[in-house]
């Protein structure tokens, strides 16, 4: 999907052991990567999401059970996975020697992480207490483990990290969903954390805010919105990215403008485009003399358009975003399936990240998701086992965790640990170490 090496999915998904042995590294089988889900999108038509949040208007929902068919199948172990869809990025930003390059080169990872969120209106699937999922892609050259690390409040960590050892990426996520009445809001409390190793600099952010409109009535339509910072803590630079909100007449949906300054709070470059389309790097007095001349020239026309009483209006979306003269392309979006939108609105890349090979179980931790019945029987359209083993994965956690209170036993992560984060100094959940070992016989049956 993107600038410098657009990727489409082409190259074969790989499921293999990893030894660690140096030199010890024994065929195993490759596999293509699929096109398509096993079905099409579940109708949510005969519905209605009224019912079940119509009490829950300001209140925090990640303890509300929804219905199956309000998600989407995958579970939010997998969505994080969706952050390394363009990792070419960081690989550009790995051999580029100057800092401030690097930086806009980060800046572009980090929008281009929310763009899979695009018109991705159906919830993923809660991960289970001790859920894993991992996902190798020597062709990237990158692998990634994520855990359920914690019930209540819901909290799910990531680590993936370079083959050849020229970055690691990581954090942990806490979402926040609330409920407005009309919209669904979510927040990712969590820091991510790009270490690039080469250049012994690490980078840190938080995500924006993301809300789905229309959850009653009307058309759902999503934006992303707040102020992104994401600071060099080697070199102190920083880059301030605002996500920002629609606006009058929408004519703001979807943009991003900000600036990287040095730690003396210089501007050096200006950041612009959309998280759903593309973005540019730009000289900040070139920018801010292109602004004064497209006031004096009107500047965009306002338009408006019809939708049902008791909705959000549904802006009106602007085709693309306007080059800035001697603007450089950090990154640029690459189209979705043509079946897109009757598959969940699911990129190339989420269409392969429950795909279950022949052979994988011999591989694969059994927590991780892709084992999960409930999310294999909704991709496959069956909604009735979908819904009968979601309520069964869920009353087999509730009784598991009744019985460990009885023992006073405390549940223990296999793969992560609570600690402080060495850049930021808060504290944030860290991977121990071992996953790829393949040792897997202390994980519980959680499905």
């Amino acid at each position: 999907m993107f600038v410098f090496k657009p990727f489409h999915c082409r190259f074969s998904f790989v499921f293999r052991v990893i030894v660690l042995l140096e030199g010890e590294s024994p065929p195993q089988p490759q596999f293509s990567s699929r096109k398509t889900l096993p079905a099409q999108m579940i109708s949510r038509n005969n519905f209605s999401v009224w019912s079940i949040l119509k009490k829950c208007i300001g209140m925090e929902l990640t303890k509300i059970a929804m219905p199956v068919v309000f998600n989407e199948p995958l579970s939010f172990l997998q969505r994080l996975s969706e952050y390394m869809e363009h990792t070419h990025l960081i690989h550009e930003a790995c051999c580029l020697s100057d800092s401030i390059e690097r930086m806009q080169v980060v800046a572009a990872f980090a929008v281009s992480a929310v763009a899979s969120q695009w018109e991705r209106t159906g919830k993923p699937f809660n991960p289970l207490l001790g859920e894993t999922y991992e996902l190798i892609r020597e062709d990237e050259g990158y692998r990634l483990i994520s855990e359920q690390v914690s019930h209540h409040p819901p909290v799910s960590a990531f680590h993936a990290e370079s083959l050849k050892h020229d970055f690691v990426f990581h954090g942990s996520i806490c979402p926040k969903l609330k409920f407005w009445g009309k919209s669904i809001e979510a927040e990712p409390k969590g820091t991510m954390t790009l270490e690039l190793l080469k250049h012994k600099e690490a980078y840190t952010w938080t995500n924006p805010l993301c809300c789905v409109h229309n959850v009653i009535i009307g058309t759902l339509w999503i934006e992303q919105y707040g102020t992104v910072e994401i600071l060099n803590h080697s070199t102190g630079d920083k880059c301030i990215l605002n996500f920002k909100p629609c606006g009058m007449f929408g004519k703001e949906l979807h943009k991003v403008e900000g600036h990287i300054q040095d730690k003396r709070k210089k501007k050096l470059r200006v950041i612009y485009g959309k998280w759903t389309e593309c973005m540019y790097s730009v000289d900040p007095k070139v920018y801010e003399t292109h602004k004064k001349s497209e006031k004096k020239t009107g500047g965009e026309s306002k338009k408006t358009k019809q939708v049902k009483e008791g909705s959000d209006d549904v802006p009106e979306i602007q085709e693309t975003v306007t080059m800035v003269p001697g603007s450089a392309l950090l990154w640029r979006i690459s189209p979705r399936p043509p079946h897109s939108a009757q598959m969940y609105n699911f990129t190339n890349f989420a269409m392969t990240l429950n795909e279950l090979e022949p052979g994988a179980e011999r591989l694969l931790a059994p927590t991780d998701c892709r084992f999960r019945p409930d999310i294999r029987a909704m991709e496959s359209g069956d909604i009735d086992t979908a819904s009968t083993e979601k309520e069964r994965l869920e009353e087999k956690q509730r009784a598991a965790r009744k019985e460990r209170s009885r023992g006073d036993e405390e549940w223990s992560t296999q793969w992560f640990q609570f600690g402080t984060n060495p850049h930021t100094e808060a504290e944030d959940w860290l991977y121990t170490g071992g996953y790829f070992d393949r040792s897997y016989s202390d994980c519980l049956n959680i499905y």
